[in-house]
């Protein structure tokens, strides 16, 4: 359950980097954009999941 809620914060807020960053380079396209929110997501679920293993370990 704590991965669940450190994910929706975490993911949305790497994914919405991802985009941002994409926009910010010129990238006005979808398939960049939606590449770049992918990319965050998951690196959202594996920080999450780490973050929630050392909270629980803690």
């Amino acid at each position: 359950m704590l991965r669940l809620v450190l994910f929706l914060f975490i993911g949305s807020t790497l994914a919405g980097i991802g985009v941002v960053a994409a926009l910010s380079m010129g990238f006005y396209e979808v398939r960049p954009i939606l590449i770049t929110a992918g990319i965050g997501a998951v690196l959202g679920l594996v920080i999450s999941w780490v973050v929630a293993s050392r909270l629980q370990d803690a």
